[in-house]
C-alpha cells in the first residue's frame, strides 16, 4: 500500500472531448462474448471492417492475439482468466479515452469480469453482444481442435465442457451465428446506426 502514495494520474493538456471532436465519432467499446467457434473473432472482424469502410476509427482487441503478447504469462485457470479480462477492459479503456470505436472478442466467461469491463466507461459506451452460437454449433465447427482435446481429457478447465460460461442476462444484444453471417452483422450494424 505504501507504493500507491507514489503514483499520481498525470492530466494531458489534451482530452478524451478534444479527441472525439478531432475524430468527430463517439467511442465506445463494443464487447463481443461468447463460446469458443461461436463466432466471435469473425463478427467481430467483419463489423470492423464495415465501420471501417465508414470512415470510422476503430481497434479490434482479439482474445488470442493478446494471448500471445499482453497476456502471454497468462494460463486458462479461472483467476487467469479474471486477470486477462481485467487487462484487455483497461487497455479498452484507455482506447476509448483515445476516441476510437474499440471492438473486443473474447470468450469472458465471467458475468463479473464483463460487468468490469462496463464499469470503466460511460453507460453509453459499452455494448455486449452476445454470440450464442449452440455449444454443438461450436464442438461441430471446432477450428482449433480445441474441444475434441477437452473432450479427450487433454485440456483442464475448457469454457463450455469442464468450466462455466455465464450468459449474459441483458446484452444490448443478442446474435446467433449459427446462420448466415450478415444477417448477424446487419443487426449489429442496425443497433449501432440507431444508438449512436
Amino acid at each position: 500500500m505504501e507504493s500507491n502514495r507514489l503514483i499520481f494520474t498525470y492530466d494531458s493538456t489534451i482530452n478524451k472531448v478534444d479527441r472525439i471532436k478531432l475524430l468527430n465519432q463517439t467511442p465506445k467499446i463494443i464487447w463481443f462474448t461468447g463460446l469458443s467457434a461461436s463466432g466471435k473473432s469473425t463478427l467481430a472482424n467483419a463489423l470492423e471492417h464495415k465501420l471501417y469502410e465508414k470512415g470510422l476509427k476503430t481497434y479490434l482487441l482479439d482474445g488470442d492475439n493478446l494471448r500471445n503478447t499482453l497476456n502471454s504469462d497468462l494460463a486458462f485457470s479461472n483467476e487467469d482468466r479474471e486477470e486477462n479480462i481485467r487487462r484487455v477492459s483497461h487497455l479498452a479503456q484507455t482506447l476509448v479515452d483515445a476516441g476510437l470505436i474499440v471492438i473486443t472478442a473474447f470468450i469472458s466467461p465471467f458475468k463479473k469480469d464483463r460487468e468490469f469491463a462496463r464499469s470503466l466507461v460511460e453507460e453509453n459506451e459499452f455494448i455486449e453482444v452476445f454470440v450464442d452460437t449452440p455449444l454443438e454449433v461450436c464442438e461441430k465447427r471446432d477450428p482449433k481442435g480445441l474441444y475434441k482435446k477437452a473432450r479427450a481429457g487433454e485440456i483442464k478447465d475448457f469454457t463450455g465442457v469442464d468450466s462455466i460460461y455465464e450468459k449474459p442476462e441483458n446484452p444490448e444484444l443478442r446474435v446467433v451465428n449459427d446462420r448466415d453471417l450478415d444477417i448477424s452483422l446487419n443487426k449489429i450494424i442496425n443497433y449501432l446506426e440507431k444508438y449512436n
